[in-house]
C-alpha cells in the first residue's frame, strides 16, 4: 500500500513538472471588435472563442504574445495610436 501511494505521488509530481512547460506556452492576443472599434485582450487558453454575431465581428491584431502584461501594454499602446477607441 505504501509503495503504491509513493509511486502516485512521484507520478504527480513527474507529470507536473511537464505540465509548467506547456501552460507557459498560452498566449495573448489583442482582438479588436470591427462595429466598435474596442479592442479586447483575449486569452488562447479559453475554450470558446468570442462570440461573433451579425454586424459583431472582431479581428486579431497582434501576433501572440507571451503575458497578460505584455498584451495590455499593446492594447494601449494601439488607443495612444487611435487604432482602437477603447
Amino acid at each position: 500500500m505504501r509503495r503504491a501511494l509513493a509511486l502516485c505521488a512521484v507520478a504527480g509530481i513527474a507529470s507536473s513538472v511537464f505540465a509548467v512547460p506547456a501552460s507557459a506556452k498560452a498566449g495573448y492576443y489583442v482582438i479588436r471588435w470591427d462595429n466598435t472599434g474596442i479592442c479586447q485582450v483575449w486569452n488562447e487558453d479559453l475554450q470558446y472563442k468570442p462570440f461573433q454575431f451579425g454586424v459583431s465581428t472582431y479581428k486579431v491584431v497582434s501576433k501572440p504574445l507571451p503575458t497578460f502584461q505584455a498584451a495590455s501594454d499593446l492594447q494601449i499602446k494601439l488607443r495612444s495610436e487611435r487604432r482602437c477607441t477603447f
